[in-house]
C-alpha cells in the first residue's frame, strides 16, 4: 500500500512531459490531469516536468497593492507570470527545477489533506537524501512561498550555501473526487531563482531572506535534474507504485 494513500490504490501512469513552452499551459495541463482522473477518465498519474522560467503567483498575491509592480520584475528577470491556484505565496522555477505533478482519486480527497503533505515531505526528503544531501522537513525562517513541510537543504563540507536553502515546495489542490500533489524540487543554477525573488518579494513587501533560496546543487556540488528525477522514480518504484516497473 502507498505511503501517501490510507486506501487501495491502482499504480500510478508517469507522464514525462517535455513540452515547456508555455507556463501558463503547463499549469492548465495539471488542472486538465486534475478533472480527467476526478471523472475517472485517467487512473493515478505522476507527471514530472521541467519548466521555463515560470514566477508562479497565490492567488493571495494578486490582491496586493503592489502586486502589478511584481508581475513587471518578474519579466524584466525573463520568468512567465502565472497565477496557480493550488499553493501559498509566490514561487520562482526555471529550467534546473523539476515539477512532480502526483494526481489520484479519491471518494473523500480531503480526508488525509494534512497527512499527506506530512508523508510527501518525508518522501522527498528521503530522495535528496539518497542523493548526499542532508535534507530536513521544515519551514526556515525567511524562506519565500513558507510552508510547514517544506524541504530544505543544510550545507556540510564542499557546499556553497551559506546557510539552510529551501529545495523542495510542495502545494495541493483537492477537488470532489481528487487530490493533485505538486512539488518544486530546485535542483540547480539557483541564482536567477534569488534574483528574481528578491525584486518580487520586495515588491509585494513581503518577507523574504535571499540567503534561504537555492539549490541542491549549493548543498551537494555537480547535483543533475537528471539524478533527482531518477531518484525520485526509484522511490516511488520501491513503493510498488508505478504502472510501468523500473
Amino acid at each position: 500500500m502507498a505511503a501517501w494513500n490510507d486506501g487501495a490504490s491502482a499504480p500510478l501512469a508517469v507522464i514525462e512531459d517535455r513540452d515547456t513552452s508555455d507556463a501558463a499551459a503547463q499549469l492548465a495541463r495539471a488542472a486538465e490531469l486534475l478533472d480527467e482522473v476526478k471523472r475517472g477518465m485517467r487512473g493515478p498519474t505522476l507527471r514530472l516536468y521541467r519548466p521555463r522560467p515560470t514566477m508562479a503567483f497565490g492567488q493571495r498575491d494578486t490582491r496586493l497593492p503592489g502586486f502589478e509592480a511584481a508581475r513587471a520584475a518578474s519579466l524584466a528577470h525573463g520568468f512567465e507570470p502565472v497565477v496557480r491556484k493550488a499553493g501559498g505565496r509566490a514561487a520562482a522555477y526555471h529550467e534546473g527545477t523539476l515539477i512532480v505533478d502526483h494526481i489520484e482519486p479519491a471518494s473523500e480527497a480531503m480526508v488525509g489533506h494534512r497527512h499527506r503533505f506530512e508523508v510527501f515531505g518525508e518522501l522527498y526528503a528521503d530522495v535528496l537524501r539518497g542523493l548526499g544531501v542532508d535534507a530536513r522537513v521544515g519551514e526556515i525562517p525567511g524562506e519565500y512561498c513558507p510552508g510547514e513541510y517544506s524541504v530544505h537543504g543544510v550545507p556540510g563540507l564542499g557546499s556553497t550555501a551559506a546557510g539552510p536553502v529551501k529545495l523542495v515546495g510542495t502545494a495541493q489542490r483537492v477537488v470532489a473526487g481528487a487530490w493533485l500533489f505538486s512539488s518544486v524540487f530546485v535542483v540547480s543554477d539557483a541564482a536567477p531563482v534569488r534574483a528574481v525573488l528578491t525584486d518580487v518579494y520586495r515588491a509585494l513587501e513581503l518577507p523574504f531572506d535571499p540567503r534561504t533560496a537555492g539549490a541542491a546543487d549549493d548543498v551537494v556540488p555537480g547535483l543533475t535534474v537528471d539524478a533527482v528525477e531518477r531518484s525520485l522514480l526509484e522511490m516511488y518504484a520501491e513503493q510498488g507504485a508505478l504502472a510501468v516497473p523500473l
